[in-house]
This record gives structure tokens, sequence and C-alpha cells, in this order.
């Protein structure tokens, strides 16, 4: 077996602390949060507060409650609850952020995870429905998709609007990179779905997501953890948090290194993350964020739906001489510049692929309260990004550093005596760079030969967005906003090609300098039928502006001119309601369909130089359906469940292949858009006890459902679909102690039955073979995780 099953040493310590105190532990049952999860009504649900208790969570709603509301909530708010109300605009301002009246949306709290392994961001975002996720090139590089938006990038996270604490972390070029996210550091997240470039701006086609760090005042003292598991697995973290007079600060810190399950999946990555927010006046706040994520990782190659089935974890590849059957390997030019001295061919390990990279976020925000209905916020973010990725047959490398100003007003108060919420705001982002593409030369730890290309970037945006929510009854909310924003890229791209042994450089070079007006309004309106049904429907718009990089390379995969590229828009229709007839079920269903213009689609091709292409689909329309429930149906038992259906086709869109000379056109009308999973659902089944000697000892069995899904536009391949199932036993106690305030252990077995899947498939590109139509073979997959087993503790100090 190659698989190592390494357990957590460093929570040792910490559980001999205890074991030296056994009379200090409580059962005071009675004080411990349930978890909890929401379905679809969020601000709503808040009002009624003789259905739910304090001290106990909401459940999976989609419109995101109060803050302090507990676990997966499906929200689609309507309006702020009465005590959020009474904190005035800068509460609306939050909100705006948070769980924005009338569109779509889901909270998940800390509950949902807190009691289980936290590696990745996918072990919080499977929690709501509409969300996808996608192995990357890194272990925590996910890729985050809502409603597909994102599914059919090839790395990274595209089309969605990613925020920490209400600062920006999508780079002005609309690349994100989930690298910097440990799940350990987050108190909540909200996942707000649908077109949002009215309120987010460019790249909101799919949804915005804010993840919120935990509050030094809901800390109030420390935490450290400590969990590992198989395939050498490390994760060791600690948190510290207090609020002092009128200073409430937190500061997150982690270290996660592990040996991976594929061949040449080794990793190292270490985490800092800090909040910290003054009230200088009773009118004045200031808030300072930092990030900082260090990177280093081997990677593996990704290869084809063949060598998947021969050797998934791609194991036995030391050297290409030696590897064994279904390994993937790369030509690299033994000179370093060319093929005059032939190609060497080397895989993954040998060749000494991977990734070091840096991100650094420094953030800070100004609230100024006019009086109790009017807020101003001015807020600045630098964001620098470093890579050095030998990640094949070249090495991306550059710096992107980038700033991000905002200003807006908001303001509570009344238009014709009724109740509204105004909202006006201006922004300016930029960022320039300058990155080289060069050759890697053979011979291992992925030493770098001649320049292959040069890309020198300048993208800004700039704009003006504005929200007004009026609630016309007391029943009946509207919502309307209106958003403008333009976009300038400016670009150089200097392309090196050698010829002969000596050798001669030819340079070529291609300019871009392209303009984008867009505008995205939005109109939503939300009917509080009675106490326990929320109706709600919403129209609206996003749009998504090509990125630098993007306009310089050819269907070829070589460098050359693509500045044809044009926005991709989508205007999207929403219908749902929230049910909550009682504290034990919440359940919440959202209709979409969605229409795309120019609709950006990036996959991959077999260059010379590139890996992928990027181009646009005239039309195309996305639907379905979205569900969460959340089921308490007898004292301590849980049931929950968020479900995607998804429905994906071109409506207009001809691809031309080229065999030789010849050129052969196909019309993709009517076919399934590649990288597209029809049906997604996460469901769990748990137990808490919550009174007696056994207080605080649970457990859930959990499955995760993907079906299979079509690789390419001509739909001639499919990646097969899996069915997980994990299993998780945990306990938690409060310690009567002066010291340690609490304690929390678990164990997990994850994929259960040792299921080989498919965790990444990016899309990729049709060829002509002997006048025939199939696919490229390019490698594109990375498998999944095979059966893991994992533990951990953390003990909370006071």
């Amino acid at each position: 077996m190659f698989r190592r099953h390494v357990l957590a040493g460093a929570s040792v310590i910490a559980m001999a602390l205890v074991l030296l105190q056994p009379a200090t532990i409580a059962h005071a049952q009675a004080e411990r949060e349930l978890p909890s999860v929401t379905v679809d009504a969020p601000r709503a649900a808040a009002q009624r507060t003789a259905r739910k208790p304090a001290g106990q969570a909401a459940a999976v709603r989609t419109r995101a409650p109060k803050p302090a509301a507990a676990s997966v909530a499906n929200t689609s708010g309507q309006g702020v609850a009465a005590s959020e109300r009474a904190s005035g605009a800068s509460a609306a301002r939050d909100q705006l952020g948070q769980s924005p009246s009338g569109q779509t949306a889901t909270t998940i709290d800390r509950s949902r995870y807190d009691d289980r392994p936290a590696f990745t961001v996918g072990d919080i975002l499977r929690e709501s429905p509409g969300v996808s996720l996608k192995q990357g090139n890194g272990p925590r590089d996910l890729g985050i998709s809502i409603r597909g938006s994102n599914a059919r990038n090839g790395f990274g996270i595209r089309n969605i609007a990613l925020f920490e604490d209400g600062f920006p972390v999508t780079q002005p070029d609309g690349l994100s990179r989930s690298d910097l996210i440990d799940p350990h550091a987050y108190g909540a997240v909200d996942v707000i779905r649908g077109p949002s470039s009215a309120l987010y701006g460019n790249y909101a086609t799919g949804g915005a997501i804010n993840f919120r760090t935990r509050p030094g005042g809901s800390i109030d003292g420390a935490e450290i953890g400590s969990e590992g598991g198989s395939f050498g697995y490390l994760s060791n973290y600690m948190t510290f948090g207090k609020k002092v007079g009128n200073f409430e600060g937190s500061l997150f810190a982690s270290d996660v290194r592990g040996n991976g399950y594929l061949g040449n999946g080794w990793f190292n990555t270490q985490t800092v993350n800090f909040l910290g927010t003054l009230k200088v006046t009773p009118d004045d706040r200031f808030t300072v964020k930092i990030i900082n994520n260090e990177l280093e990782t081997r990677l593996p190659l990704r290869y084809t739906l063949s060598q998947f089935n021969q050797n998934p974890y791609q194991q036995g590849c030391t050297t290409y001489a030696t590897m064994a059957a279904g390994c993937a390997f790369v030509s690299l030019n033994r000179n370093g510049f060319n093929t005059s001295n032939g190609p060497d061919l080397e895989t993954a390990l040998q060749a000494g692929l991977g990734r070091n990279d840096r991100r650094t976020i420094v953030g800070g925000r100004w609230e100024h309260d006019f009086d109790n209905t009017t807020t101003w916020r001015n807020q600045f973010t630098f964001d620098d990004r470093n890579i050095s990725q030998p990640t094949g047959s070249t090495s991306a490398i550059g710096d992107y550093p980038s700033y991000n100003y905002m200003s807006d007003v908001t303001k509570r108060g009344e238009i014709f005596g009724l109740e509204s919420t105004t909202f006006f705001g201006a922004f300016y982002n930029t960022l320039t760079a300058s990155g080289d593409t060069r050759f890697v030369v053979p011979g291992g730890n992925a030493a770098l030969g001649r320049l292959s290309a040069n890309t020198w970037s300048e993208t800004t945006n700039y704009g003006l967005r504005a929200r007004e929510e009026l609630k016309l009854t007391t029943a009946l909310t509207a919502v309307a906003g209106l958003g403008w924003e333009r976009t300038h890229l400016r670009g150089v791209n200097t392309a090196y090609t050698y010829t002969g042994t000596a050798p001669t450089t030819s340079v070529g070079i291609t300019t871009a300098d392209r303009q984008f007006d867009n505008l995205a309004p939005e109109l939503a309106l939300l009917y509080r039928l009675n106490s326990d049904w929320l109706l709600r429907a919403r129209v609206a718009t996003g749009y998504g502006t090509p990125q630098a990089s993007n306009l310089f390379v050819l269907p070829t995969g070589d460098f050359g001119n693509n500045t044809q590229l044009k926005s991709q828009t989508n205007l999207g229709y929403d219908v749902g309601f929230d049910w909550t007839p009682n504290r034990a079920v919440t359940l919440s269903a959202t209709g979409f369909y969605e229409f795309f213009r120019n609709e950006i689609v990036t996959q991959a091709v077999t260059g010379a130089k590139n890996t992928s292409y990027t181009f646009n689909a005239p039309r195309s329309e996305h639907k379905g359906v979205e569900l969460a429930a959340d089921w308490r149906f007898l004292p301590g038992w849980r049931f929950t469940a968020a479900y995607t259906y998804l429905d994906q086709t071109y409506t207009d869109y001809t691809e031309n292949l080229a065999s030789g000379s010849t050129l052969f056109s196909f019309n993709r009308a009517g076919n399934k858009i590649p990288g597209i999973s029809p049906n997604e659902l996460t469901a769990r089944l748990g137990y808490d006890h919550d009174s007696g000697r056994l207080a605080g000892l649970g457990g859930f069995v959990e499955l995760q459902w993907k079906d299979s899904f079509y690789m390419d536009n001509g739909n001639l391949q499919k990646a097969p679909g899996y069915e997980l199932v994990n299993l998780n036993v945990h306990y938690k106690t409060e310690l009567a102690s002066e010291t340690f305030k609490s304690l929390n252990v678990f164990f997990e077995v994850r994929n259960v039955f040792d299921r080989t899947y498919i965790a990444s498939a990016n899309n990729v590109q049709n060829a002509m073979i002997s006048g025939v139509q199939s696919v490229a073979s390019t490698g594109t997959i990375y498998a999944g995780s095979p059966r893991a087993f994992l533990a951990g503790m953390k003990v909370a100090f006071r």
C-alpha cells in the first residue's frame, strides 16, 4: 500500500493537560449550542424571535440571517431585523456584504465544520447549494463555482467576487485563488448566488463570497489546535482574540504540510490572518486587515482519462525511463530554448515541477457615522501576488501588485413615509504587472532556460453603484440597484523564438489597448406571506471582462493576437421561497434561468507555449434549481442537505477545427457546456447527545454525490461521476478551569468505501484525427483522495 496513515502527534501534549484534570470537565449541556443550518430565510427568520430562542443556531437558509445566527442559512432577506435596525446605517452597510436583501444567499456558520478536520475551503462551501468545487494546482487551490460560473476555467477562481471581512481578495484582473484560505480562521462564510455586478462590479457574473474571520470578542482568549492523518497531513494552528475597551482584534496563524496522495504532491504552507478594529470616537471606526500566505508545493502533471484509468494516483512515476503504466510526463527542450537538440521526456517528480508563491493583502477601512442613519465608508486595499510556477514545460514568474479604493454612503430613513435603505458608492482599482514565461530545463529542480515570452499588462476598473431598498408594505419589500463600470486593458506581449543551436532570436510583439463599458441593473421583490412563508423574485445582470493575458493566446496555444474578445454578460431570473414552519424544519428552494452573451470560456489546448485558450461563445443558457433543507426530526438528530441541478447549453456557437490546411466547422448549438455537473448533492445525518454523562458526544455520516459531465465542446467524452461517504465522531465539552475553557476532539474517515474518482477535470479541446472529430490527448485530470483517516483536537484558553 502506498498510502501512509500518520496521526498528528502535536495534539498529545494538549490531551495530557486535560487528562490531568478529569474533574474539571463540565457536562452542563444545557449551555451547549446545537450546530445549525438555515434554509433561505435570513432576516425574515430573524424577526420570528418566538420560534428561535436565544442561543439556538439558525438552520440552512437561502438568505443570510443575522451574523450571530448559526450554521447554514439560506436567506433571501427582507430588510434587516428590528435589533439590527436599531444599530443604524452601519449595520445596513454590513448587511450588503453578507446577505443583500432580495438576493439568493447562504450563510455557513462555523458550527457546521467546527467538529471535523478542515483543510480546504471545500470543507466549508459544500454546505451551500449552487456551489461546486474542483481541485486546482496546489493543495488548497480549489476552483469554486457558483451555478457553474467557474467550472470551465483551468485554474484559480473567476466570475465570482471574493471578499474577507468586506475587503476584496479578487484582484482587478478578476483572478482569485483559495491558497490563502484556512477554514480554521473563519466564523462564518456568506455565499451570494446569481448575477451580482450591480453591487459587486466586474466579474460577479456568478455571485460573491464573503469570508468572515472570528471577532476578537467572540474568541475572548486563545485556541490551539492540531489535526493530522493519512498521507503525512499535519496542521497546527492558533487563534488569539480579545475585546479591550474600544479595540477588538483577532490573530490567526497556521502551519500546514503533507506528502499528498498524488505522486509529487508534497506541500508546505503558512498563513497569517489579522483583523483589528478601533473605535476612535463614538462616530469613527478604523479597521485593519492583514493576510499573508506562503506556499511551497510540488505539483503533479494533469493526465488524460486513459491515464487516470491506468494510474489514478500517479504512483511509480519517478523517472520517464522507469515509470509505471499511466504516468504523465512532460517534454522539455534539452538546451532550454528549442528542440534542435531534441526533446527530453520527464515525469513531474523528475523535472521538479511545482509552485512557490506568496500572497500579501493589507487593507484599511474608516467608517464615519454622520448620525444614527448615515454612515460613510472609505476603504483601501493593497494586494500583492508573487508567483514562481514551473507547472509544465514552461514556468510563469511574476509579481502582480494591485490597489483597490472604494468609498460609499449608506443611509437608513424614509421615502414618502416608507422605510428605506439607500446606498451609493464609487470605486477605483488597478493592477500593473510584468510576467515572464520561461522554458523549464531538464535535470530536476525546475531549472529555468531562456525567456519564452513576457507580458506587460495594466488593468484598471472604475465606476459607480447605487441601491435602494424600500419597504412598500409590512409584507412587501422592493430592491433596485444599478452599477456602471469602465474597464481599461492595456498590454504588450513579447514572444521569443530561437532558431538553431547558436541560436538566432526572433521577437514577435502583440499589443492590446481595449476599453469596456458595462451597465448592470437589478430588481427584486420580497413578499412575507405569513410567519412561515417568504416568497421572492429577482431579475439581475452581471458582466465580466477578459483578462489581459487572454488577449495574446491563439487556439493553437501559440502566442498571437486574440484581442477580439468581448465582455461576457448575463441576465438572470430567480424565483424562490423560504419555508420555516417551526424551529425543527427549514426548507428553501430557488429556480433560476440565466441568458449569457459572449460567455468567456477557457479550454485546454495542445500548444507549444501555452496550455489554455480563451474564446467567446455568442449565446448560451444556464438554468437550474437549488434546494437546501434542515430537519431536526428527533431530539439530538438532524438531517441537512444541499442539492443543485444545472442544465447549461450553447444556443449559438460554431467551433472551427483545423486538420492540416483544411478547416472543419461544427455547430455546437444544443450541446452541453463542458465542465458542468448536472446534479450535485451534499447530505448529512447526524446525532449529538445533549444531556447526561455523554453530553457533547456526537457523530454524523455524510454523502457527497457529483454527477458525470462532459469535458469537451463536442460532447464526446465524459468525466465519470462519483459518490463519497464520510464518517465522523466528535466530542466537545466545557472545562471548569481557570485556564482552559473547552476541549474539542474528533476523528473522521473520508471516502469510507475507497472510491477512485476525479476531483478535477478541465475542459479539453476537440481535434480532427484522420478527418474524424475526436478529443485531444491533453492532460486535464486530477484524481481525488483515496480513503483517508484524520484526527484532531483543539483546546480553548481563557
